[in-house]
């Protein structure tokens, strides 16, 4: 990790904490285990708070194409850093929230998202919007994978009824501060899936 990513990252958390959620970037041990199960036939990806881009890097050494990234960050300096680094993706400076009103795609085309959003922080409403609008661009079979700082996934069992989505354990990490679990998210049933964008 470059030592100007950490300073970054303890900068921002220092001045939001609640929206930040940790004091360093994820490690790459941490990225490779998040991107485990993702490569070039993935297609287009979508990821939710890349912060200075540790989770992009890992995407595009297992053969994902720059231009298949759109990544969604809210805070202005980092969106600013990732336009620099990664100037073939699609990089939208906004909440994640606003994906509900954003048209991604003109159909679920999406292979799979990936998040370093704070969910513990995150109030249930705002969780449910941010769910549902990535599985709303997601194809049928496609998966969420998040981590957590803690043992538990950070998605209420009611919260994930509401929205007809399993949750799949894919590994921990020792080796990213603080320890990791990385969980997989999927559809229970992908038959019939409903997308509110064009109901």
């Amino acid at each position: 990790m470059p030592a100007n990513d950490a300073l970054s990252f303890l900068m921002a958390w220092t001045v939001a904490p609640f929206r930040v959620g940790s004091v360093t970037p994820s490690s790459s041990s941490l990225a490779a285990l998040m991107t485990c199960d993702i490569g070039p036939e993935t297609g287009p990806v979508l990821e939710l708070g890349p912060g200075t881009g540790p989770f992009t890097r890992a995407l595009l050494s297992r053969g994902v194409k720059e231009e298949d990234l759109t990544l969604i960050e809210s805070d202005p300096d980092f969106a600013a850093l990732l336009m620099r680094r990664f100037p073939a993706a699609r990089i939208f400076e906004m909440d994640a929230v606003g994906l509900r009103h954003l048209s991604l795609f003109q159909r679920p085309a999406i292979g799979a998202a990936v998040s370093g959003l704070p969910f513990r922080l995150i109030s249930p409403r705002r969780t449910f919007a941010i769910l549902e609008a990535v599985f709303a661009n997601l194809r049928p079979g496609a998966a969420l994978y998040q981590f957590t700082l803690g043992r538990r996934c950070p998605f209420d069992q009611s919260l994930l009824d509401r929205l007809d989505l399993g949750v799949t354990r894919v590994g921990h990490t020792f080796r990213n501060f603080p320890p990791a679990t990385v969980y997989r998210i999927t559809r229970l049933n992908t038959s019939g899936t409903y997308d509110w964008r064009f109901a």
